[in-house]
């Protein structure tokens, strides 16, 4: 970077936000070693050297009535980023996701007359699709995560490059390969419970999942349970959700991706975690639980068939979904007893996975936004 050049602000409001940001950062800084970053983040961005204006650990929601709870430190956050927009030392707003909040700054950024990259970009192919015209407004170039979504945006005339998706920097050759510290965990067939990253998600869905594994260790009693807790969860706060159960369900921590390879089958909550579970190629079923507001204000403005990542890159119903009502502990159970003893159904599963693996692209996302950041400071 030439002297002069003028810091990037980058904002990242949840937690795989902070990390794939991360590794934006760490490509940018080999890139141009003199590039200082700014901006919203959590321990990953500050690992990468960011100067941390906003901690954003304490910002993540779920559902859509969940965010009033969080709106004072969501309004703070806003305004101290809009003041860093207007100061004259910003030479790119780099988004990461976070739509509501990131849509709003990208405004404040046009009117300052600074470039914004979007990262990650909002599910407007999901729902609430008018988003696209405040994008088109707002948005300098967009780096997207999926290749359907190119022709979305350069259709409504916003310059789109598909970078691939950033969880193939990571997990691009893992499917047939351990990890460091891989344990030998045994189960036949061996279940790892993935209950989500929030507290709301996990208190209301582990409970499910461990009445799905009382089922399934009467009905297959050589089975074995992992659960992989998520770096926002505490053990201790999922013990207790454990206790009343009559299985045993062995906890680990900082062994997500371990865990999920050591498994026959996964059960996993909606979100990013199903794309992971689906990079290492292993078959799931996908459960989701808000509360009954959020679920049915959410649902009336989605405008996909299916909840499931896995499922809307599929194109198909390929993993079954439990909803709701339909995210009982015997629900699970009779989907997973369908999977192993089916082998076509199971094995027309894998394969399905594999295709969505191909869908998401190359490892290399990072430095593509990276290089893309540069060019436009």
């Amino acid at each position: 970077m030439a002297p002069g050049k003028k810091n990037i602000l980058i904002v990242a409001g949840e937690a795989s936000g902070d990390l794939h940001g991360s590794k934006v950062v760490e490509a940018l800084r080999h890139l141009d070693p003199q590039v200082r970053i700014e901006g919203m983040g959590g321990h990953h961005l500050r690992g990468a050297g960011v100067e941390i204006l906003v901690d954003s650990s304490r910002l993540a929601v779920v559902g859509i009535t969940e965010v009033f709870g969080r709106l004072g430190d969501l309004l703070r956050a806003y305004r101290k980023l809009k003041e860093r927009v207007h100061s004259r030392e910003i030479g790119l707003l780099l988004l990461i996701d976070f739509p509501d909040f990131n849509l709003g700054l990208a405004r404040v950024a046009k009117e300052a007359g600074v470039p914004v990259l979007y990262y990650i970009s909002p599910q407007v192919w999901a729902w609430r699709s008018g988003r696209i015209r405040k994008i088109v407004q707002r948005v300098s170039r967009m780096a997207v995560i999926f290749p359907f979504e190119v022709a979305l945006y350069e259709e409504a005339g916003l310059k789109a490059e598909f970078v691939g998706h950033p969880l193939m920097d990571t997990l691009g050759g893992a499917e047939n390969s351990s990890f460091p510290g891989e344990k030998g965990w045994k189960g036949a067939p061996l279940i790892t419970l993935l209950p989500g990253s929030r507290h709301k998600e996990v208190k209301a869905l582990l409970p499910e999942m461990v009445r799905a594994a009382e089922i399934m260790a009467r009905e297959r009693p050589g089975a074995g349970f992992l659960l992989a807790l998520a770096p926002t969860i505490e053990k201790e706060e999922v013990e207790a959700l454990l206790q009343p159960g009559g299985v045993r369900v062995h906890v680990v921590q900082g062994m997500t991706y371990q865990a999920i390879r050591a498994a026959d089958l996964v059960w996993v909550a909606s979100g990013t975690a199903t794309l992971e579970t689906a990079i290492l190629g292993k078959p799931m079923v996908i459960t989701y639980q808000v509360s009954p507001l959020s679920y049915w204000v959410g649902r009336a403005m989605v405008q996909v068939q299916w909840i499931g990542l896995v499922n809307i890159v599929a194109g198909r119903s390929l993993v079954p979904e439990l909803i709701q009502k339909e995210a009982r502990g015997e629900r699970i159970a009779e989907e997973t007893l369908k999977i192993l003893d089916d082998e076509p159904y199971r094995r027309g599963m894998i394969q399905g996975i594999l295709e969505v693996k191909r869908k998401l692209g190359s490892p290399g996302a990072s430095q593509r936004v990276a290089r893309m950041a540069l060019e436009m400071i």
